[in-house]
């Protein structure tokens, strides 16, 4: 049995791949902006976030320009943003990385919105599923596409408890804007 049945109250991460970025001859990999599909599916992204009353309590943001862009975009979807921290260890981040930023929210954050980039991303889904309904865990291991939204659910006291396998993939969506 996984521990997404433990103590505490019920908390979910909801993790956010940055929407589809252009590749701009002469840019930095960090400073490069939103494809124009990006920009479309950023703001879908915001809208099912809304539709499926998963808005966080917190967001947590790569400092890129791609996550940052896709950030503002969500959440103008929503009446009231929540805080943002712009945290550079997100960019290009591994597990250990992400996992180390993520237990450092607030315990009053019952909703954690985690904006970041792959192959991390994906690979802390994973590892933070122990379980998932129906076939969650498949299409996150087929592919975790840009714009792809996660939401993973547990009970603990605090985001420090946060552990491998501790969680529950309750969902994982696509949204796409239609245009781009």
């Amino acid at each position: 049995m996984t521990g997404h049945t433990g103590t505490g109250p019920p908390r979910r991460l909801v993790v956010l791949r940055h929407a589809k970025s252009a590749r701009p001859e002469g840019v930095a990999d960090h400073e490069r902006p939103l494809a124009p599909r990006g920009r479309a599916d950023a703001p879908a992204a915001g809208r099912a976030l809304a539709e499926a009353g998963c808005l966080p309590d917190l967001a947590l943001c790569s400092t890129a320009v791609r996550a940052r862009r896709t950030w503002e975009l969500a959440a103008a979807q929503w009446d009231t943003s929540p805080p943002v921290r712009h945290d550079p260890r997100l960019y290009a981040a591994g597990v250990p990385e992400l996992l180390a930023v993520v237990r450092e929210a607030p315990a009053e954050a019952g909703t954690l919105l985690l904006i970041g980039h792959n192959p991390g991303l994906e690979d802390l889904v994973l590892t933070l599923a122990g379980d998932g309904l129906d076939d969650t865990l498949d299409r996150v291991r087929e592919k975790f596409p840009t714009s792809a939204v996660a939401v993973l659910s547990w009970h603990g006291a605090d985001w420090r408890d946060l552990a491998p396998g501790a969680a529950l993939l309750t969902s994982v969506t696509v949204p796409r804007g239609g245009e781009g």
